[in-house]
């Protein structure tokens, strides 16, 4: 089979990210202090499973971009470092992450397992990321009496975790079509 040009891996890059940011706009719950559940992760983590990594990794770090353009909350940072760390966790790790999908998934032979624990573990290192986050800046939001380690982690969670298994599923439901849209046999993708 013949190789895609550049030019239309970045087209079809250009169209997950936008893909991406429109899903954004369509929240199936959301958290009274910023994240939610929705599906944009799903289209980044696609073309990670289509093109690799590389091309994956790219599109993701964009998107996260993107994300601090569109919906920048100012975060309660006293420092300039605080301030850093809310830009690289709460945005570019937390969502460039999503990009390297394929690479996690490389292990497994099988296209569903593969799919299915890349998107799991990209998920899981966005939400150690968020946890991070929230453990060091956003920390004077922890209500009275709480660890601030266990608010961090149940706050975040109560969005992360069933935006992974939504993630998860619609991944590898439409990796499938995708592959056979693109005369792929079921096998993980090639970097």
């Amino acid at each position: 089979m013949k190789k895609d040009s550049t030019t239309v891996i970045l087209v079809e890059s250009a169209l997950m990210i936008a893909l991406s940011a429109v899903l954004e706009l369509f929240k199936l719950w959301q958290m009274p202090m910023g994240g939610s559940i929705t599906c944009a992760s799903v289209p980044l983590v696609l073309l990670s499973f289509h093109r690799g990594p590389k091309w994956g990794i790219g599109a993701a770090f964009t998107h996260s971009l993107l994300q601090m353009l569109l919906r920048f909350d100012v975060p309660p940072a006293k420092t300039f470092g605080a301030f850093a760390v809310v830009i690289l966790l709460d945005y570019v790790i937390a969502f460039t992450v999503l990009g390297a999908a394929s690479f996690f998934g490389k292990p497994f032979k099988n296209r569903t397992v593969s799919v299915a624990v890349g998107t799991c573990i990209v998920s899981l290192i966005r939400l150690l990321c968020s946890f991070t986050s929230g453990c060091t800046v956003w920390k004077d939001y922890t209500p009275e009496g709480w660890p601030v380690w266990f608010y961090s982690l149940s706050y975040n969670a109560t969005y992360m975790l069933p935006q992974m298994v939504i993630t998860a599923v619609l991944a590898v439901a439409l990796i499938h079509v995708l592959d056979r849209f693109d005369g792929r046999k079921l096998r993980p993708a090639s970097n």
